[in-house]
């Protein structure tokens, strides 16, 4: 498995795990995060799409599809300006900012990881 792919298959995980989280215990995630605790299953659902999210990154990753990678590292990316849009207009609390750090720190990892395999070919 290349870097690339290993930082994937990584992230990967790190979803499934968030994802088992929010479908099976969300009010433990959203009790540490300061926002209101769940009693709608919107919260569950988005735990089901996250898995489903984070199956895609290990198949992808297993698959060594460069193009998923690359793709990867711009949504992942994105993610911390979201989240951080969000925190600004005081949609969500400021803490979610370190989900979004998580995921551009992933992202990061994965570029680098693209950069080194194209330079060394």
């Amino acid at each position: 498995m290349s870097r690339a792919a290993r930082s994937v298959f990584v992230f990967g995980l790190y979803l499934i795990g968030t994802a088992a989280v929010l479908a099976l215990a969300p009010n433990v995630l959203l009790g540490l995060l300061g926002i209101e605790l769940a009693t709608e299953p919107w919260i569950r659902v988005l735990g089901v799409v996250v898995g489903a999210l984070g199956a895609y990154y290990i198949v992808a990753a297993r698959a060594e599809l460069d193009p998923f990678f690359r793709a990867s590292v711009w949504a992942r990316a994105l993610v911390l300006f979201g989240f951080c849009g969000l925190a600004a207009f005081g949609w969500a609390p400021v803490k979610l900012i370190g989900f979004g750090v998580l995921d551009a720190l992933g992202a990061f990892w994965t570029w680098t990881s693209l950069r080194a395999h194209r330079d060394a070919a």
